[in-house]
């Protein structure tokens, strides 16, 4: 399975080969500004498994978790369609708005919900954290 997203004005395109290891919401007070919305919407995948194609610029931050994380976004239009951080350097992350409607499945999670928008309501199939997943090592 390939999808195929795009930036607003579609001069950048990520592309995204087989499954996501996992799609989530974050409600951060930092992705509430990055995305100027309640939350955050996007799909980890292994870093191999993704491309992103056209000019981007990029910008750096340290996360909530302490460690640095960089997005990718197109220098014409400012859409955010990818980003990578130092928390697990072997996934990265695609930005679920920028693809079709229904092309990722229910998120598995919620983070951040502490400061989440207390009028939104999530399935109960979605495990909900006051704050990040706990970080998931590889088994030996």
């Amino acid at each position: 399975m390939e999808r195929i997203g795009t930036c607003h004005c579609g001069a950048l395109h990520v592309v995204a080969t087989g499954e996501p290891e996992r799609v989530y919401l974050c409600h951060c007070k930092a992705c509430q500004r990055r995305t100027g919305t309640a939350f955050h919407f996007g799909a980890m995948y292994l870093k191999d498994s993704v491309r992103i194609d056209g000019e981007r610029k990029i910008y750096e931050r340290e996360a909530d978790t302490g460690y640095r994380i960089r997005f990718y976004f197109c220098p014409n239009c400012g859409s955010t369609i990818y980003w990578e951080g130092d928390r697990n350097s072997a996934v990265c992350g695609v930005a679920a708005g920028a693809f079709e409607v229904g092309a990722f499945p229910l998120p598995s999670d919620s983070i951040f919900e502490d400061s989440m928008h207390r009028w939104l309501q999530l399935p109960p199939a979605v495990a909900h954290h006051r704050q990040n997943r706990p970080l998931q090592r590889p088994s030996a």
